[in-house]
């Protein structure tokens, strides 16, 4: 059994956790999770303004360090390393994270594990639920837009990636147009409910074809110029064009994900087949239910970690250490933030896609 101190910094959430567990059986134990939210930090803005995070992060995180310890009810001689996200993220705070891990663990004699947040999140699913290996992975959240096939231990496949705008993006953007309050997701979910979805058309990008990737820009240049046509819009037109952008973005998803679940099962018969999903949108209760509702059609099995492990959280860095040490990582004092640290570094860039898509 291993203790593993985790940090998180790569945005707007100041994070430490405390892990405890194996991998024989594999999962764990999360003795503390302590997130502090900068929210607020950023809400007159409509999105993260990344030197005010780094301000943040520095103001908070040794405290959130000192409670995720009393909550765990653990000493530093309980601790067998630390870990820290390393990237990908922005820059500013990933600095203050990995300083912080680095001077914890030259101060108390432990090694520095540097985790990939992205990492972070495709374990999991290992660490709440003991899944095995092979599984899919379905990551959607403000900087991400992936679907990856995790075969093992720092073995990752992108299948696909966003051409242009991440899906979290994509929502707090339309929440910004549309004069809601950041973050977008839950403020578009909120006004969906009330909505006609089928009072605007807007696009489905990509679906129909082939490739498995996303591509959210068109459909948010499309709400514009509905909004714009509109002029003065009543909360009746924010209800709907919310509907009609959820809708819209649920049937492209759906044909994405119907497509990887098909070439899954081609490449995997006889396994049997699980999805795993992570990242805030994935509290997005209409995405859930489609997404519940694609893996039944298909015979997977749906596994969404906890709303509170699916957004970023230390817990899963801290698990992703964990993992990685029971496997023989040695201490790495050494390593540097990485704003573009891609999970599956032999898949090629994206053709037509951003520097997101392409690299993160």
């Amino acid at each position: 059994m291993l203790t593993i101190l985790g940090i998180e910094t790569s945005c707007d959430e100041t994070a430490a956790s405390v892990v405890r567990g194996g991998t024989n059986p594999v999962r764990g134990e999360v003795l503390s999770n302590i997130v502090h939210s900068q929210i607020d930090d950023h809400a007159a803005y409509g999105g993260v303004v990344p030197e005010i995070a780094a301000r943040a992060h520095v103001e908070k995180l040794d405290g959130i360090v000192q409670r995720a310890l009393d909550e765990a009810n653990c000493t530093w001689s309980d601790i067998d390393a630390i870990a820290a996200t390393t990237g990908p993220g922005l820059v500013g705070g990933l600095i203050v994270g990995v300083m912080t891990g680095k001077a914890i663990a030259y101060a108390q004699n432990k090694p520095f594990l540097p985790v990939n947040h992205l990492e972070g999140h495709a374990l999991t699913a290992r660490l709440t639920d003991g899944i095995q290996f092979p599984y899919l992975l379905l990551l959607v959240s403000g900087g991400h837009t992936q679907i990856v096939l995790v075969r093992g231990l720092g073995d990752y496949e992108r299948w696909a990636s966003t051409i242009d705008d991440a899906l979290g993006e994509a929502f707090d953007k339309t929440a910004k147009l549309l004069g809601l309050p950041y973050p977008g997701g839950p403020a578009v979910e909120k006004h969906a409910l009330d909505g006609n979805p089928k009072r605007f058309s807007l696009p489905r990008p990509l679906k129909g074809e082939d490739r498995l990737d996303f591509s959210f820009s068109g459909l948010k240049t499309a709400l514009r110029r509905q909004a714009t046509e509109l002029g003065a819009l009543t909360k009746d037109d924010i209800d709907d064009l919310c509907a009609s952008f959820q809708i819209a973005v649920t049937e492209s998803l759906e044909d994405r994900i119907s497509r990887s679940l098909l070439r899954y099962r081609n490449e995997f018969e006889g396994r049997q087949p699980t999805l795993v999903v992570a990242g805030g949108v994935a509290a997005n209760k209409a995405i859930r239910t489609m997404l519940e509702k694609a893996c039944a059609d298909h015979g997977f099995t749906f596994l969404a970690p906890p709303i509170a492990l699916c957004t970023d959280n230390a817990a899963m860095i801290a698990w992703a250490g964990l993992e990685h040490l029971s496997e023989g990582a040695q201490s790495d004092m050494d390593a540097t933030p990485r704003p573009r640290w891609p999970l599956d570094s032999d898949s090629a860039p994206i053709i037509g896609s951003g520097k997101k898509g392409a690299k993160a």
